[in-house]
This record gives C-alpha cells, sequence and structure tokens, in this order.
C-alpha cells in the first residue's frame, strides 16, 4: 500500500508538471499589457485525478486483471472458429451495400483499404516478427505509381495496378538489405525514418510529384474497359450507357465497394496460403528465434526479404485503389500517423490473426466515424484504448491458436 501511494505521489507531481505549462496558463491581455494567469484549479484537479487513478483504480484493475478466470473467458481462435468468422464476414460484406446508404458504403470501402493494409502488414510484424514503423511509405509508392503512370503516361488502374504492387515490393526489397543486421528497436527507428524519408522526396521532387498539391483528376477504374462516368470521351461508350441505365453515383460507389472487397480477399487468400507454405513456416520460425533459425539451416536473409517485399507488394496495391478511390493524392495522406493506426490494427486484432486483423480494421476506422462529436479527442481515446488493451489482453482480441506440444512433469 506504501508503495502505490508513493507511486502515485510522483505520478501525481509529474502530471503537474505536464498539465501546467499546457493547460494551467492561461494569456490575460490587460490594456497594452499581456499577463499569464497561472489556472490552479486545472492543474490541482488534473494531479487529483492522477493520484487517484494510481492509488486506487491501478491497484484494482490490477487484481482484476490478473485473475486467471477472466483470462480463460476470452476466445481463442482455431482454425475451425478461424474459417467460419472468416465465411460470415464475408457473406456480410456482400451484403452490405444492397441493404445500407452511400454513406454506408463508403465508409466500408475505407474499412476494406485498412484491411488490405493491415494483413499485408500483418505478413511483415505478425508473421516475421520485423517490427516496421514505416508501412505508409510503401502505401505512398502504390499510390504515386499509379498517379504518376496516368499523369505521364496516360495509363488506366488495370494497367498500372500490377506495377504499383511490383514498384511497391521492390522498395521493399530494397529496404530489407539496410536492416538485414538489426533488430527490435533499431529496426522500428530505420523503418521510420524510411516512410519519412519517403513523404519528404514527394514533397520535394515538384516537377515529377506535384509537391505539396500532389496529382489531381485521377480517374475512377473502368468496368472491362468502359468508364463508370456521367460522360465518357467522343467515341467511348460508358458502362451505364451500355447497359441502358440512367447514371447514378451510387452505382459508382457500390462498385468501388466491390472492387475493394475483391481486393482484400485476394490479400488474404495469399497471405492464408503462403503462411501454409515452406516460407510461411520460416517467417514464424525467423520471429520465435532467430538464432534457432539460423542454426536449423534456413537463411534470415532471404526470410527478411520476402517477408518485407510481399508485405509491401500489398501495400502497394492498397496504394493504387486509394488514389483511383480518392481521384487525388498529395503527401500529407501518408503520415507517420497512418503506420501507427496500421500496427494498430494489427496489435488490437493480434498479431499474425487474419481475423483478428479485419475486426479491429472495423473498430479502428468505424468507431472514429460514429463518434464525430468526439473527434477532437479522437486521439486521446485511441492512446486510451490501446493502454487498457496492453493491460486487459496483450495478445489482442482475437489471437490465433499456435499449434503446441505439452510435456507432463
Amino acid at each position: 500500500m506504501g508503495n502505490n501511494i508513493k507511486n502515485a505521489l510522483i505520478a501525481a507531481f509529474m502530471a503537474g508538471v505536464i498539465i501546467a505549462p499546457i493547460f494551467g496558463l492561461q494569456i490575460v491581455r490587460v490594456g497594452m499589457e499581456t499577463h499569464l494567469k497561472p489556472e490552479w484549479n486545472m492543474i490541482l484537479w488534473g494531479m487529483a485525478i492522477v493520484f487517484a487513478f494510481q492509488a486506487i483504480v491501478r491497484p484494482a484493475l490490477g487484481k482484476v486483471f490478473k485473475s486467471p478466470a477472466k483470462k480463460r473467458s476470452l476466445p481463442v481462435l482455431n482454425d475451425s472458429m478461424r474459417r467460419g468468422l472468416i465465411f460470415l464476414l464475408v457473406a456480410i460484406a456482400l451484403v452490405w451495400p444492397f441493404f445500407t446508404g452511400r454513406a454506408q458504403v463508403d465508409i466500408a470501402t475505407l474499412v476494406l483499404i485498412y484491411v488490405m493494409l493491415g494483413l499485408g502488414l500483418n505478413i511483415v510484424v505478425g508473421f516475421a516478427g520485423l517490427l516496421d514503423l514505416g508501412f505508409v511509405g510503401f502505401y505512398a509508392v502504390g499510390a504515386y505509381t499509379y498517379a504518376l503512370l496516368y499523369h505521364w503516361a496516360g495509363w488506366g488502374f488495370w494497367e498500372a495496378l500490377p506495377f504499383a504492387g511490383g514498384m511497391a515490393a521492390l522498395f521493399g526489397f530494397l529496404l530489407g538489405f539496410p536492416v538485414l543486421r538489426l533488430r527490435g528497436d533499431y529496426l522500428a527507428i530505420v523503418t521510420l525514418g524510411f516512410g519519412e524519408i519517403i513523404r519528404l522526396l514527394l514533397i520535394n521532387l515538384y516537377s515529377l510529384t506535384g509537391g505539396p498539391d500532389g496529382i489531381s483528376g485521377i480517374p475512377k477504374p473502368t468496368v472491362f474497359g468502359f468508364p463508370m462516368a456521367r460522360r465518357a470521351p467522343e467515341g467511348v461508350t460508358t458502362f451505364h450507357e451500355l447497359l441502358g441505365w440512367e447514371y447514378s453515383t451510387q452505382d459508382v460507389i457500390v462498385y468501388l465497394y466491390l472492387m475493394a472487397l475483391c481486393l482484400a480477399l485476394f490479400t488474404l487468400f495469399v497471405s492464408n496460403r503462403v503462411i501454409r507454405m515452406p516460407i510461411g513456416r520460416a517467417w514464424e520460425a525467423l520471429r520465435e528465434d532467430e538464432i534457432a533459425c539460423r542454426s536449423l539451416g534456413l537463411n534470415p536473409t532471404r526470410i527478411k526479404l520476402s517477408a518485407f517485399t510481399m508485405g509491401a507488394m500489398f501495400a502497394g496495391f492498397g496504394g493504387a485503389f486509394f488514389a483511383a478511390r480518392q481521384g487525388l493524392v498529395n503527401p500529407e495522406s501518408f503520415t507517420f500517423i497512418e503506420s501507427a493506426l496500421i500496427l494498430a490494427i494489427v496489435v488490437l486484432g493480434g498479431m499474425g490473426s487474419q481475423v483478428g486483423v479485419i475486426l479491429a480494421a472495423i473498430v479502428l476506422t468505424v468507431v472514429p466515424e460514429i463518434a464525430r462529436e468526439f473527434a477532437e479527442y479522437r486521439m486521446l481515446i485511441f492512446g486510451l484504448v490501446m493502454v487498457l488493451m496492453m493491460m486487459w489482453r496483450p495478445q489482442g482480441l482475437l489471437p490465433v491458436k499456435r499449434p503446441q506440444v505439452e510435456l507432463k512433469a
């Protein structure tokens, strides 16, 4: 008890030091003079809340979370449960656009983009155990590849899509070489720097990328060569004219949603198959123990490069689709916060758990859209949820069940 009080007093003091310059000083102008007026109530209330949390709430939560009964009550997915959940989610996704409105379909499309990115990062972080904080760099490479191919060569989406994935995979392969000897925090710092380098290059290569303004006017994907648009260039038939339909923006939204669903299912299928192949087992061996992996005759260099390359490829596909959906790309869409969000999706869902990643992408994308009145507190709530998650369920919402053998004593 005495130790808890001591820690609570230290935490309250540190909280006061942090709160005082941010919330505890008010600028008051009297005539031509400006004064700083301390808000003691704000400082003292903040210190009191932190003290109460550290002295009373945190020990109580610790006792609850350490209870083995609570831990056993949370589900752990086996193969049959995982397949059932995936089929259920796919069935809901297929009928979703036909029973909801435009806004809901648009949000669901954004969810599917994050599902694709989460599954791609899950290969690097969840399967191979390589902490990547610059994953948004590959996302940006895919988006700008499609934008540049359209802007300079007039390519359409379907022509540029494989090149977007290939270019992102190439960048992932090149990133793999500098980080072959790095682990843990050092690996995270290097990948974080890579993501920022990509963003700064996009800003400064003005003649090529348009700088901070980006590239606009990127066309939507066509349907077998027929554009999904109200009007088309002379001599080109739109998809609606071909079928004799009246043009509706709802049809375009649904088409983009179905495209995102197909890309997300392709990402899920490939990653699900690869993890059962020898390369997938090699990723898991690398994640568990690199020294033991090397002693088994596996080449960690090839394993790391393959993980970075394949994860980056799916990010490139997601980036190309993002560019097509938005019709505009600029460097401000690919900041570090996007990397943090994608990593949070993987950690929250459960590293290595594909169903968990899908559910986490839904939660972290849909909840902020629902609670728009708390938009200014979004990052505060987001951080609090992640802290509580690490205390309550560090293995994620739906951790995958690992094959294991227990020896009797």
